[in-house]
């Protein structure tokens, strides 16, 4: 499979990287900070909620989100984005939040409201949060890693 190519790539096309290992694209990625409370905390909402299977995760740790990270020319010494990379376009901050409510699907697509501020705004609540995220939910010793049920859903690992 090979990967397609991103819009909002300043570094040109994953598949053109051969630091960027192959992976699957044929659901959404949510790269997450494995070594945050809070980010891993999202990972287990996103394996308990997304009834559809629609997004695969893999820790920003990882050999696969750490290239993807470098790939976008994004920090990989304090990750202050997740990122969620869906149909070959990178989302990060407050679009790739909402957009991964909205692959949740039922109740959680209500978060698709966050779209009414302006991106500056959203974006700004995010940094506010990503920069304080360890203060509020603490750091994990030991990157988040599924269970056996959940192994499935990860990938690049």
């Amino acid at each position: 499979m090979t990967a397609a190519c991103y819009p909002d790539d300043p570094g040109g096309s994953l598949s053109e990287d051969a630091s960027v290992p192959i992976f699957d694209q044929s659901r959404a990625l949510f790269v997450f900070d494995g070594h945050c409370a809070f980010c891993s905390a999202a990972a287990a909402f996103v394996l308990r909620y997304d009834r559809a299977h629609r997004i695969n995760l893999t820790p920003a740790q990882s050999p696969l989100g750490t290239a993807l990270y470098n790939h976008y020319a994004l920090r990989t010494d304090d990750y202050e984005t997740n990122l969620l990379i869906e149909h070959g376009k990178l989302l990060t901050k407050a679009d790739a939040s909402i957009r991964l409510f909205e692959l949740l699907g039922g109740i959680w697509r209500i978060a698709a409201i966050g779209r009414l501020l302006p991106r500056a705004m959203r974006d700004a609540l995010y940094k506010m949060i990503a920069r304080n995220r360890m203060r509020i939910a603490g750091r994990r010793e030991q990157c988040f890693l599924p269970t056996a049920a959940q192994r499935a859903r990860f990938i690049g690992l």
